[in-house]
């Protein structure tokens, strides 16, 4: 029995089966038999029955739902069914090329094809495209990551390779490079000299006998000191100088400076000798200094603030030097002048001028603190006036002088005299001539206008200690402490 493959109907004849099979299907190849729309239960005729198909909504069919034309259950993809595998018996355009090839449409572009095969290696390639175009995302982000972090190792780096030299430079240039100390810049300086054509060899070996046998017995040469100069101040002040008002000058001192074997980095030591020199001259500290009757030498005076550290003075100050100045080119401050004198049971204080108290950065409290130093208990009338009091070691970056004494001019303004550890001896000689015009007396002098650091510190001296005091401030030197001002 021949059967119908579009609607699984008996057919009459094989003509009827051929017109079946070529997509024709009469109403006469099943006599008495409407055809019903796929979609609706309708049976209009075949013209109709196309009209109703195009026309009918997108709607899924039911699950389960079974094609009419062929019996196999299509789901829910009935409609897509019946365009797809019955495109034909309904005419639905658009499904094929006209001549019975099939079109299959790329989901991921444009472009159609005929061949189900070319079709998936058409998508595979996209998938591939799109596959490598992620990884080689994630390629550059790795080595964008890896690059960063290069850079940053890099940066790392050079960041510690400055900071090492930037150590370095501040070792040099505070003395603790640990390239030796007075004694190995001295020969080092007049080997030099000798080099040059500037000193004799027989001069060099004088010289170092002399030195070491200073260094032997630890005190100084005398070759720096420039003596008398307070003495001549107060001479030149009674005589001379109309726009002075009055002058404070300290008790007697001696100038020291700089030699081939500390310049460029002695000059607190040269100020505490000097500071020293006038303490040897007042009765009042023999007691204290019983056993320093000569002005000590440099490396000698490392010994004794070393020895200030062992007693327990200024832990903190003594560990950034590793408790060693001796043999070194280290450099101190007011806090190793304090300990050292504070050791010797000399009563002495630390005044911390942090900032500027004035216009421009100026320190105008400074130069009152000096003055009422001075003048308190010295009060009288006379313009000129000689006390008792010790020098005033005075502190900054980088350097350090003595304040010797302080003009008030007739304008009431104020200027310091300092002695300067910078200043070589035969300049510091033209003040002890009895013609001198004051011209050297600008040497000396400092105006508010010329201390413009950020900070000063000063140690002033006020009398001594007795064992217990000294034992306090030991223990009070735990934390070192300072009168602040403002």
């Amino acid at each position: 029995m021949l059967v119908c493959d579009g609607c699984g109907q008996p057919l009459s004849s094989e003509a009827a089966a051929a017109a079946a099979a070529a997509g024709r299907h009469p109403r006469r190849t099943h006599p008495g038999r409407q055809p019903r729309c796929p979609l609706r239960a309708a049976a209009p005729g075949c013209d109709e029955l196309r009209r109703q198909v195009e026309a009918a909504p997108p709607e899924p069919g039911p699950a389960g739902a079974e094609c009419p034309l062929c019996g196999k259950a299509a789901g829910r993809e009935l409609e897509a069914h019946v365009r797809a595998r019955h495109g034909r018996l309904l005419g639905a355009p658009g499904t094929d090329t006209g001549n019975g090839e099939q079109l299959y449409e790329c989901p991921m572009c444009s472009l159609t094809c005929t061949n189900i095969q070319i079709l998936e290696e058409h998508v595979d390639l996209h998938l591939e495209e799109q596959g490598f175009s992620e990884g080689g995302n994630i390629r550059d982000l790795e080595l964008a990551q890896r690059l960063q972090m290069e850079e940053d190792k890099w940066q790392r780096s050079e960041e510690e390779k400055r900071e090492r030299e930037e150590f370095k430079k501040l070792q040099r240039q505070y003395g603790l490079d640990n390239s030796g100390g007075y004694k190995q810049q001295f020969l080092k300086n007049m080997e030099r000299e000798v080099d040059r054509g500037r000193m004799q060899p027989f001069e060099y070996h004088k010289r170092k006998a002399e030195m070491m046998e200073c260094l032997a017995f630890g005190i100084d040469d005398g070759k720096t000191k420039t003596s008398g100069v307070i003495e001549a101040l107060c001479k030149y002040y009674q005589n001379e100088n109309k726009d002075v008002r009055r002058v404070w000058l300290s008790t007697g001192v001696d100038h020291f400076h700089s030699s081939l074997g500390d310049r460029g980095w002695g000059c607190g030591y040269r100020n505490f000798q000097m500071l020293l020199s006038s303490l040897l001259q007042n009765s009042l500290y023999n007691d204290c200094l019983k056993d320093t009757t000569l002005i000590p030498s440099i490396p000698k005076i490392q010994s004794m603030i070393e020895d200030a550290w062992r007693e327990g003075f200024d832990p903190h100050g003594a560990s950034h030097f590793n408790n060693r100045l001796h043999g070194s080119k280290a450099w101190i401050g007011a806090s190793e002048i304090y300990s050292l004198l504070t050791s010797l049971r000399i009563k002495c204080q630390i005044i911390d001028f942090h900032k500027p108290t004035g216009p421009m950065g100026t320190h105008p409290r400074l130069f009152e603190w000096v003055l009422r130093y001075y003048s308190t208990d010295n009060e009288g009338g006379a313009k000129v006036v000689c006390t008792s009091k010790p020098p005033i070691y005075l502190q900054h970056q980088g350097h350090s002088r003595t304040v010797v004494g302080i003009e008030e001019k007739k304008n009431k303004t104020l200027c310091l005299l300092l002695f300067d550890p910078g200043c070589p001896s035969q300049e510091m000689q033209k003040l002890l001539k009895q013609n001198s015009d004051g011209t050297s007396l600008k040497l000396l002098q400092k105006f508010v206008g010329s201390l413009k650091k950020k900070q000063y510190q000063i140690v002033a001296v006020d009398g001594v200690l007795s064992l217990e005091e000294k034992a306090a401030r030991c223990h009070a030197s735990q934390v070192l402490t300072s009168e602040k001002i403002p």
